[in-house]
């Protein structure tokens, strides 16, 4: 697939923007900054009740990408299936990590943070952080499953859902 900038995204396409997760073009304007024309996608993130424009000739450069395949969606949910991998590193590095994995928009990354965050009933409780953290990369995941799929978030985090409890423990 070549990459032609400009027909790469259109208004009404759904992207994944690495900082703020699953948003959808509404439009490509042109503006005026310091006598310069520039081309924006005007980017909605509905859920989050914010808009944001990008220059479309940074777009790609900033990691903005079209929504995983379903390929790749099965493969997230494979690596939930996975087990945990906790690593012995003091909670900041490990929380570190985390937020980069959640903020790479890397929908794999993101399903390890989910999966490595991730308590059944009986296991210990989570801290604040650890429940914040999770809860984004489970936000993310959750809303690129049901865009990917056609838009019920409902049904998608019920997949997610199930396929954690599926875990072995």
């Amino acid at each position: 697939m070549t990459k032609s900038k400009k027909n790469e995204f259109r208004p009404n396409d759904y992207v994944v923007y690495p900082a703020h997760g699953v948003g959808q073009i509404m439009s490509i304007e042109e503006q005026e900054v310091a006598g310069m024309t520039l081309e924006l996608f005007v980017i909605s993130f509905e859920k989050d009740k914010m808009t944001l424009r990008v220059p479309t000739h940074k777009a790609t450069e900033i990691g903005m990408r079209s929504l995983s395949s379903p390929d790749v969606v099965s493969q997230a949910m494979k690596t939930l299936k996975g087990k945990a991998k906790v690593k012995r590193a003091m909670w900041s590095r490990r929380a570190q990590e985390y937020e980069q994995k959640i903020n790479s928009g890397d929908l794999i990354a993101i399903a390890e943070v989910v999966r490595d965050l991730h308590r059944a009933d009986d296991q210990r409780e989570q801290s604040y952080s650890e429940r914040q953290l999770y809860e984004a990369a489970l936000e993310r995941l959750t809303r690129e499953v049901a865009a990917v799929s056609g838009g019920d978030e409902v049904a998608a985090a019920r997949q997610v859902d199930e396929v954690l409890g599926l875990r072995a423990a």
